[in-house]
């Protein structure tokens, strides 16, 4: 574990260079650990593959104090295992529109290719870039593909995209070059809910193939006339 300033109000702990569940899971197990301590000095956490961003206020302390107190709750973090969360996804056609892109560039037919994919327990690894948005590791290789050249102006929510070795869910309507293969009916962030975001850091994710009169039905159950 090493410890390094981030900015004057922030310290950076990082755990390797490399991304797998095991690191990851250290990661997660030290940021709980930091929260459940009640550090009146804590403003927020933030985890991503190997490393922990910790944010705190430096009119209550310094970066030595919350290095020893990091260092000091280190040794009591234990490990966890997140939610199994199912998510129901329609593949291809107007819900998916590069599935046939990935299939042609992975050398597989488009069974193929929602087998693969719907086939693994993924690992929240963290969220980021939008509120929601899960980076999920575990995708086969065989699946990966490249981004878009030229990235959409608007991707619609729940939309399942690859990008590279990396598989994850736009929560919102947003831009985005990820390659689209489907779509889940299901509401990935709503400020009304708590915690607001369906996915946490650590859950594990499950893709569960459904038809088109399936995912109309739940996305009528989950939006509404939204």
């Amino acid at each position: 574990m090493k410890v390094k300033p981030l900015g004057d109000s922030a310290l950076l702990i990082s755990f390797g260079e490399v991304i797998n569940e095991g690191i990851n899971d250290r990661v997660h197990a030290l940021a709980r650990a930091i929260e459940k301590a009640g550090f009146e000095w804590l403003v927020e956490v933030v985890p991503a593959y190997s490393s922990l961003a910790v944010i705190y206020d430096p009119t209550l302390i310094d970066f030595e104090g919350v290095k020893r107190a990091v260092e000091g709750v280190e040794a009591s973090a234990e490990s966890f295992e997140g939610e199994l969360v199912e998510i129901p996804v329609v593949y291809g056609g107007e819900y998916g529109p590069d599935l046939e892109f990935v299939a042609k560039h992975s050398g597989l037919s488009v069974d193929d290719v929602i087998e693969i994919h719907s086939k693994p327990v993924y690992r929240v690894y963290f969220l980021g870039f939008l509120p929601g948005f899960a980076y999920l590791g575990g995708m086969d290789e065989r699946i990966a593909a490249p981004r878009l050249e030229r990235p959409r102006l608007k991707v619609p929510a729940g939309s399942v995209g690859i990008a590279g070795k990396q598989t994850g869910i736009y929560p919102l309507e947003s831009p985005g070059g990820w390659r689209l293969i489907g779509r889940t009916p299901l509401r990935l962030f709503s400020p009304e809910r708590k915690p607001p975001t369906l996915l946490q850091p650590g859950d594990r994710v499950k893709f569960v193939p459904i038809d088109e009169e399936e995912f109309l039905r739940l996305y009528q159950e989950e939006w509404g006339n939204d």
